[in-house]
């Protein structure tokens, strides 16, 4: 016989599962979207990255987008062989390879223009709702990556 658990214990009760649960169905509700544009959902981060400026090295991408760069390079080398990007070697300093939009992965900016519109009518919030949940979750991440307790 199992004894009862006390709330605090069970999954529906976790902050951490309701998270991890609404990450997979938003990353399934982009997936429709991008279909579209012929991206996949980090394909997609990475491109937003870009369009916001262009000419990124590896590492800075990655900073960016808080992934490492064995993540990161093969989903631009998938890029560079859809003729999204373009990499090069810094010519001023040739150990970092710089990032850089091709005219068709500038082009594809003007598409995926309509994705964040077309998602919130998918999810039926406001923009408005969906700027103030975005900015609760980014206050959440700060303090999840701040080094202390927040108890202090």
């Amino acid at each position: 016989m199992h004894k009862p658990l006390a709330p605090s214990l069970l999954l529906d009760e976790q902050l951490c599962f309701a998270l991890y649960a609404a990450s997979r169905r938003m990353t399934a509700a982009y997936r429709p979207l991008l279909e579209a544009l012929d991206l996949t959902y980090p394909q997609y981060l990475v491109m937003l990255v870009l369009w916001e400026r262009d000419g990124l090295t590896v590492s800075e991408l990655g900073e960016r987008l808080q992934l490492d760069s064995g993540t990161l390079t093969p989903l631009l080398k998938r890029l560079q062989q859809a003729g999204l990007v373009g990499r090069r070697r810094r010519q001023s300093d040739e150990r970092e390879v710089e990032i850089t939009l091709t005219d068709a992965g500038d082009r594809l900016r003007e598409r995926a223009a309509a994705v964040p519109r077309c998602l919130a009518e998918k999810l039926c919030m406001s923009v408005d709702a969906m700027t103030h949940l975005r900015d609760e979750l980014k206050t959440l991440a700060t303090q999840l990556a701040s080094p202390t307790d927040p108890r202090e």
